[in-house]
Parts: structure tokens; sequence; C-alpha cells
């Protein structure tokens, strides 16, 4: 069902403002442009008809933007389908890495190296303790995502990465995670060489950045990282998966009203026991926080390291497979059961014979344009 509020109204509402403040550089206006811009006339539209019974149907274009609330349902829906075939018959761990408030200014202005140095972190930690054999002794993987944002579109850079219960030995043995795949690392040693290691590379890579006072600032900073419990089975892996993986910093039905120059949001108050709550912001302010979760252009959000990394994946699928008792086939479940939307299937016969047949601009249609589509469709039939 269609929101009855949306980003894109509210980017509308205020265009003419966002668009003169400078507070916002290049990249950010262009992807708002594109959010407020989505699926209506002034992106274009196209006409495509059924080849077999003749159903005609008008669509606007899609800005296809990955910050766009509208348009990453049917993209998040392929990657899970892609992923899916990937998934190892073992356990998996849901472990979550973040950074203290301190260094968002810093993100701010120097994004996409902060970014960075949080993936970078995070798998330092995670490939030093599965290698340890106190912990695990073997090579392990992970699939991170990167979000930046809180409930209340507040800036919080944050890692949630998946992780096997296990990995495989230098002799390509599958080895399972201590108390039969149950428990991966302990998270206090985890927090302590992750915060040593992020510091670190933060003074390497950004040393003009930074100085001492900033540095034993972040010493004395909670560096928080936290294990959840393991999934219950693959089937819940992939509903993390259409959770997490192309999420936005808000979906247009946590909307509630805009009005009086103010946009009213719902959010869980985690802090409280995850209570749902409104907040209301005025609009102006609603854009900024959300594009504070603009990310740099062509920044890779989702990575895959060790054994689920591309260049390994499948081989060591195959080593794993082979070792571990044969599982039977996982369905998912009614809840990820979700229609991947396919623009060649006529939604009135059916059948995968839907073919564009007319493309215009913003102008909009001719107006004979239900003529011309059904003698071209001809023509094609």
């Amino acid at each position: 069902m269609r929101a009855a509020y949306e980003v894109a109204g509210v980017l509308n509402a205020y265009w003419s403002t966002v668009s003169a403040d400078s507070g916002y550089n290049t990249w950010q206006l262009r992807t708002l442009d594109a959010v407020r811009r989505c699926r209506t006339a002034s992106l274009g539209a196209h006409v495509d008809g059924c080849t077999s019974c003749g159903h005609l149907r008008i669509s606007y274009n899609s800005c296809r933007n990955r910050h766009c609330p509208k348009c990453q349902s049917n993209e998040r829906e392929k990657w899970i389908q892609d992923r899916e075939a990937e998934l190892l018959p073992v356990t998996y761990f849901h472990v979550v890495f973040t950074i203290p408030d301190t260094l968002n200014t810093l993100c701010l202005y120097k994004g996409r190296d902060v970014y960075n140095l949080l993936f970078e972190s995070a798998w330092y930690v995670i490939n030093k303790f599965g290698q340890d054999h106190k912990w695990l002794g073997a090579q392990t993987g992970m699939i991170a995502i990167l979000h930046t944002w809180g409930q209340t579109l507040a800036l919080h850079p944050h890692i949630h990465c998946i992780v096997p219960g296990g990995g495989l030995t230098r002799g390509g043995k599958w080895k399972t995670a201590k108390s039969e795949g149950k428990y991966l690392f302990n998270v206090k040693a985890m927090s302590q060489v992750y915060r040593g290691k992020f510091i670190e590379l933060l003074k390497k890579r950004l040393p003009d950045e930074i100085d001492k006072s900033f540095i034993n600032q972040l010493y004395k900073n909670k560096w928080v990282v936290y294990a959840k419990r393991p999934f219950g089975g693959p089937e819940s892996v992939i509903e993390y998966l259409g959770r997490y993986t192309h999420k936005v910093a808000i979906s247009n039905h946590r909307i509630k009203n805009l009005e009086d120059g103010k946009v009213t949001f719902n959010y869980k108050d985690y802090k409280h026991g995850g209570v749902k709550k409104e907040m209301t912001l005025e609009g102006m302010e609603f854009i900024r926080r959300f594009a504070l979760h603009i990310l740099p252009k062509g920044f890779v959000r989702i990575r895959h390291y060790g054994i689920l990394s591309s260049t390994s994946k499948s081989l060591c699928s195959v080593q794993i497979k082979r070792q571990l008792p044969e599982q039977p086939e996982n369905k998912r479940s009614r809840q990820t059961q979700r229609i991947i939307y396919n623009p060649k299937q006529c939604p009135c016969c059916k059948k995968e014979t839907m073919e564009t047949v007319i493309r215009f601009e913003r102008r909009g249609p001719p107006p004979d344009w239900q003529e011309t589509a059904k003698n071209l469709l001809e023509c094609i039939s």
C-alpha cells in the first residue's frame, strides 16, 4: 500500500530553499533531486504493451538511486535471491561495530575515509580472532553492511556484520566455533582490539585532521561491539538480509504527517525497550538529517570478506558443504517470500510478453498515444 506521505513530498515542498542552500554539496543535491522526482513525469515515462493480449501500461521512470525509499524494494529482493544460494549450512552470528559520536564531525567532511576505516577495523577484529587458536583457529568470513543513521535520523555510523559460526583451517577442514557453534568471540576483548586498531589507522590515514587531545578523548570513549544471539538458521539470515541490506535512512511509511512546515515521523526508542514514539521536526531540519546519510559517490556499503568474499566463496562453499551433513532444502518463510516485480510480466494475462513501445520525456505522452501504441504493438506481434 502506498504511503500517505513521502520523503519526495517533503523535498518538493522545500525544494526552492534546499537548492539555494550552500550547506549541501553537489552530490547531495543531485541525490535529493533524484529522490524528489522519482516516478514522476519530470523523469519521463514509457508505455509497455502485451504482445499476447494487447494490454497497455503507462509507467513513470524510477530514479534508481540507492538512497530513494521507492527504489530499494526490488533491488533488495534481487540481491537476496543471489545471496540465498551462497548460504552455508552453518550457524551465523550478527555482530555490530559502532564508533563514538566524538567522530561525527569528522564523518561530515571525511566520511569516505572514516567509513573505510570502520570496515577495515571490523574485518581486522573478526579475522584476528578467527585466526587465533584460543577462539577458533581457522579462516572465517564476513558480510558487512554500513548504516549511518539512528532512528531519529541523527548521525550514528555502525556496521552490521553476518559472521559464520566457524571457519576453514589451513588444511581445508571446517572447524565449528565453540559450544557447537553457539558462541563466537568475547565482545569485551573484541571492543578493545577494535578501538586500538581504528585509532591506529586513523593516526596513519588522517594525521592532519586529529591531534593528541582528540586521540585521548577517543580512548576515553566507549567503543561498542556486540554480538547478538546466533540466527536460527539460513531462513533467519535471509530475513535479516531483507531488512538490512538495502535499507535507507527512513522509509516513506514512517512519515505520519507534513503540515505547517513540520514533518512528523515515528521511531523506536531503543533506550526504553523499543517503544514506538513520534518526533516532529521542521521541514528543513528533516531534510538536513536525511542528507547526512547520503554516501559519497561510488562508495560500497555492502562488503564481503574471507571465505564469504567473491574470490573465495564458491570454492569454500564446496569444501564446507562436502564436510557437513546434508541439510534439507530450506524454504523461505511466508514472511520472507516476496515477489520480485517483473516488468516483462503482463498484469492481465500473466505472461512475460510486455514490450516497451513508446518512450517520452517530461512533456508527457502524445495525445494519440494509445492508438500509436496499439499500432506499434501489432507490428511487434
